[in-house]
């Protein structure tokens, strides 16, 4: 007689990939419209816009800057799409980067620290702050909205602390050049960097157990649990990872800006939220890739690049900026309506 425990068709769709929507077949044009893909519609449109209403948005020049702007919330909403795949929800992010590039600051200005060891000290120090995110989910019990908000005031306020509110300035030449050198004519060391994380993130979460896992807590943490899956240690990770990727995001945005300022990142937590839910990932859990995340952080990095050089205001780009998140988790809420 079989002793082989009986595994229910939910927990084996979760564990082998879950994040694919189930549900009443759709037609080609509703899956395309749907996630990643309308966000990739909507990315096209943006281009065709700006570049029929002003000539200088397809210039080299101009799309390299694009690109140079959307790294750092690229690289940070490569942790975030993962904490929102799990259900979870991080606002500390901003304020992780800000601590973290004024550790790296400190330590090579103060410190007298090689760059290359307070870099890593500043990944440390994020990795720290995304495993202190993932205890108070984990195992205070914490709310992660109440966890990662306490987190955001904390890290805001240490780096303040750091140097008492002052910036630090001038780098060595080499870590300048890694976000002003070009290769291939068009790509920085920091925007390379970006780049290949999306790579890795996407393996991992699409082809990797560790990635099923994610997904599959995000689809539901109690039948992830019943499948043998240790939610408390995958979704620690996963805050860990996303805190790890706020300290590359720091070391990228004092290459840019040739300086470390505790006032870094103010704000950067919302463009991260709306980047990954304009490329299709849900709120609620369960759904999100990578590819519709750099899409979505296209779309947000395009849609500000282009408003600004048709002149338009900072106040007006706040609430365009808003209406477009709002509009993407309509778009969510209405596919998890017809899906269920």
């Amino acid at each position: 007689m079989s002793t082989k425990p009986f595994t229910s068709p939910t927990q084996t769709a979760l564990i082998r990939g879950a994040g694919s929507t189930s549900g009443p077949t759709r037609s080609p044009l509703a899956r395309m419209l749907s996630g990643s893909g309308g966000a990739l519609i909507g990315l096209i449109v943006l281009f065709t816009i700006f570049a029929v209403t002003t000539p200088r948005f397809f210039s080299a020049n101009n799309l390299i800057n694009v690109v140079d702007q959307v790294t750092v919330i690229g690289v940070l909403a490569i942790g975030a799409t993962a904490v929102i795949i799990t259900g979870g929800i991080d606002l500390s992010v901003g304020s992780v980067l800000a601590l973290s590039t004024m550790v790296l600051g400190w330590l090579s200005d103060e410190g007298g620290v090689p760059m290359g060891v307070a870099m890593v000290a500043a990944v440390a120090v994020g990795a720290l702050a995304g495993l202190l995110n993932g205890l108070g989910v984990t195992v205070a019990g914490l709310p992660p909205f109440i966890a990662t908000l306490a987190m955001m005031s904390i890290c805001r306020g240490l780096a303040n602390l750091v140097t008492d509110g002052q910036q630090i300035v001038g780098y060595p030449e080499w870590f300048y050049s890694l976000a002003s050198n070009r290769y291939l004519g068009f790509f920085s060391v920091t925007a390379i960097v970006f780049i290949l994380l999306a790579i890795a993130a996407t393996v991992i979460l699409r082809y990797r157990p560790a990635g099923r896992k994610i997904y599959a807590i995000g689809g539901s943490a109690e039948v992830a649990r019943l499948a043998g899956i240790k939610v408390r240690s995958v979704t620690t990770w996963v805050y860990v990872t996303a805190g790890a990727l706020a300290g590359v995001g720091a070391i990228i945005l004092a290459s840019r800006l040739d300086s470390s300022q505790p006032s870094a990142g103010t704000g950067y937590e919302l463009d991260v939220i709306a980047a990954v839910v304009i490329g299709g990932a849900s709120l609620s859990g369960g759904t999100g890739r990578i590819s519709g995340t750099v899409i979505g952080v296209l779309i947000i990095g395009v849609l500000r690049n282009g408003l600004n050089l048709l002149g338009v205001s900072p106040f007006l780009q706040q609430i365009v900026i808003g209406l477009v998140i709002a509009g993407a988790v309509i778009v969510d809420v209405l596919r998890r309506r017809r899906t269920h």
